[in-house]
């Protein structure tokens, strides 16, 4: 008896796959794109805003607690139309401008001191993380006594939460520099100041771009405190003005405006760095 060879088997049909559309969130398989998603994004606030109206103008939400958002928008075209809510942002962007300027070139001085150079470290780096844990809100009094009761106050409070933010930030970008960097400018025949202004201040561009945006965060907030010592003008001086006389649609007005100039100081430093970071192989901004 033979055996003869198994039938050698067949090779599978294997035929291409229909293309598959990708499921999104917002598209499945023979949907039609629906709402945009900056109109969703629009929703909250809006359902916000309406029931806050409501109850508003049903009385549960008294006016002397919370005005109404139709009130509050009356009141700031109030205060636009009259000249009065314009010259204050000019006060307190000044306020912010100066005091953002002297903390920033502290702050950026100290940590290349700090962190370009081990004696520096030893000498800067100490005194700065204790007088870090010193709470700058409280220093406030000390402050008065030091400079009285003018813009000079005002200006050193904002200065004093910038120079920290940068100095960390700073300081943490240079020595972060990836030490390759270093020893392949080093081989390139790149001298001590060739690599700082090469290798190292580039590599710590970021973390200054970092520090920067904590800065101004921090900025506005030492504004909010230092627009209330003795102020005459700026939008501290008109929440001021609105609590004795219990107006919290100016008060909710000079919020807003905080707000929102922050959100523009938060988009123009985005802005710088997408310009300033187009090098980094991991930049993703368009």
């Amino acid at each position: 008896m033979t055996v003869g060879h198994a039938p050698p088997h067949s090779p599978p049909d294997i035929s291409p796959l229909p293309d598959v559309e990708p499921l999104t969130p917002d598209r499945g398989p023979g949907r039609t794109p629906t709402v945009p998603r900056w109109l969703r994004r629009t929703v909250g606030p809006v359902l916000l805003l309406a029931l806050w109206q409501t109850l508003s103008s049903t009385g549960v939400l008294p006016a002397d607690a919370l005005a109404s958002p139709g009130t509050i928008a009356r009141a700031g075209g109030e205060l636009i139309g009259d000249g009065t809510l314009p010259t204050a942002m000019g006060v307190s962007l000044r306020r912010v401008a100066a005091g953002l300027l002297i903390g920033g070139i502290v702050g950026i001085a100290l940590a290349l001191v700090s962190g370009l150079s081990r004696l520096g470290e030893d000498l800067v780096d100490a005194p700065v993380q204790m007088l870090r844990t010193v709470p700058w809100v409280g220093l406030i009094p000390l402050l008065i006594i030091w400079l009285g009761i003018g813009e000079a106050p005002k200006v050193a409070l904002i200065a004093l939460g910038v120079a920290f933010h940068l100095y960390l930030n700073v300081y943490a970008g240079i020595r972060g520099v990836d030490a390759q960097l270093v020893e392949a400018g080093q081989s390139l025949g790149l001298g001590r100041w060739g690599l700082v202004r090469h290798v190292v201040l580039p590599g710590a561009l970021p973390g200054a771009m970092t520090g920067l945006r904590y800065s101004l965060a921090t900025a506005w907030l030492a504004l909010v405190f230092g627009e209330s010592i003795n102020a005459d003008a700026g939008i501290g001086f008109l929440m001021n003005q609105a609590r004795e006389f219990f107006r919290t649609d100016v008060i909710v007005v000079c919020l807003v405006v905080y707000a929102f100039l922050g959100l523009l100081a938060d988009a123009l430093v985005r802005t710088l760095e997408r310009l300033l970071l187009q090098w980094r192989p991991t930049f993703t901004g368009q």
